[in-house]
């Protein structure tokens, strides 16, 4: 019986010696530093985080909601949280592209997710490229419910790259890899992606936020503030930035806000201040984790994104983040219906929905007619209808 004691004892002593190991070594190996720099008002030198305040970007469920974000992915990978249920498979009719469109004229293809294919001047330009099935680290992650609305092969030799930030579902190695071994693009980013981008051999442009590099003439890129964070492990949260991207153009910028949730609302200003916008690519998935939320901390839903896109100013705009990877509790289809809802409410026109694979011709840009200033509480009031209630 001593023996065995001393067994016993000896194995639950190595296995808090283990422990204690694991607690302190493994948490710095998947550290990474991506990013070394002066300090500023977002990067406090080991770190970047949001000036207007990142208490919202760690709590994806409301407070008192009675979760964090450990409880939503328990919940959710044990299918325990009374999610609506997504289809297994989207059907998409793809069309292929054209091989360039020149001058003003502009065509813009949906490809999923956040992955946009935008064509003008010359130019074609991809923002945050996934053609991966799954989005996350070796393998797992939300699988993909509708294949990319272009086929890898069948994309046209790709100039410009936009990557926002260093998330599995808007950074993909492989497909930045492929890209760059066959078209060699301009890549561009925000400080330390650059990092993640170079493991796959491809060079990138890494910017600070107000920083612009020039793409070709009359055609700049400019690195914009946002609202989330980044991560591509557990302890290497904010080591790169985050960002959304202003595309300069003589008939009118592009906007691509990258993820982000609302923050101080005063991002989509200083996007404006760069230029009139002629299309807006904003998110609007990905913000319920229980029943009736409407935005979280990380990322904004119909709501908000109805005010980003009247304080842009833009002329067009296209919702995108929703429809591919299930990432969190709403309905496949509640995004599109919840922001047309929200457009009636506001009187706006001029950003819906387009079809995955299919090319959309942009029209010119022409400043956009004033919609009805609304509050938010006075906008939730007139969402309030048994029609916005039923969406999950």
């Amino acid at each position: 019986m001593t023996r065995l004691l001393k067994i016993v004892g000896g194995a639950i002593l190595l296995l808090v010696v283990i422990g204690a190991l694991i607690v302190t070594i493994v948490p710095q190996f998947l550290d990474r530093i991506y990013y070394r720099g002066a300090t500023s008002g977002h990067f406090d030198g080991a770190r970047f985080f949001n000036p207007d305040g990142d208490a919202d970007t760690k709590q994806i469920q409301p407070k008192g909601s009675g979760g964090g974000r450990a409880s939503f992915f328990w919940k959710y990978f044990t299918g325990s949280d009374g999610r609506p249920v997504w289809p297994k498979s989207v059907a998409v009719n793809r069309i292929a592209p054209p091989v360039r469109v020149e001058g003003e004229r502009m065509v813009v293809t949906w490809v999923g997710h956040a992955s946009v294919l935008i064509q003008t001047q010359g130019l074609n330009i991809l923002t945050d490229p996934v053609w991966a099935d799954k989005a996350g680290p070796l393998g797992t992650g939300p699988r993909r419910v509708a294949e990319p609305g272009i086929a890898f092969d069948a994309l046209p030799k790709i100039d410009l790259v936009l990557v926002s930030h260093n998330h599995y579902d808007h950074l993909d190695k492989a497909t930045l890899k492929r890209l760059w071994q066959r078209d060699r693009p301009r890549i561009v980013t925000s400080l330390g992606n650059d990092s993640v981008i170079g493991q796959t051999g491809a060079q990138a442009t890494a910017l600070d936020w107000g920083q612009r590099v020039a793409i070709k003439p009359g055609v700049d890129v400019v690195v914009t503030r946002n609202h989330h964070w980044g991560s591509r492990w557990f302890t290497d949260r904010n080591r790169a930035l985050w960002s959304s991207f202003v595309v300069t153009l003589s008939g009118g910028n592009v906007f691509f806000a990258g993820d982000t949730g609302m923050g101080d609302g005063q991002w989509p200003r200083e996007a404006a201040a760069l230029g009139p916008i002629r299309l807006a690519l904003i998110p609007i998935g990905a913000f319920r984790f229980v029943d009736g939320q409407m935005e979280s901390g990380s990322h904004i839903g119909p709501v908000d994104a109805v005010e980003v896109y009247r304080r842009l100013g833009a002329a067009h705009a296209i919702p995108i983040h929703w429809g591919t990877f299930r990432l969190s509790f709403e309905g496949y289809d509640t995004p599109p219906k919840l922001l047309a809802a929200a457009m009636r409410c506001t009187g706006q026109t001029g950003f819906a929905p387009v079809t995955i694979g299919r090319p959309t011709e942009v029209a010119g840009y022409v400043k956009p007619a004033a919609g009805v200033t609304m509050s938010r509480e006075a906008l939730l009031k007139c969402l309030n209808t048994p029609a916005v209630r039923a969406l999950r």
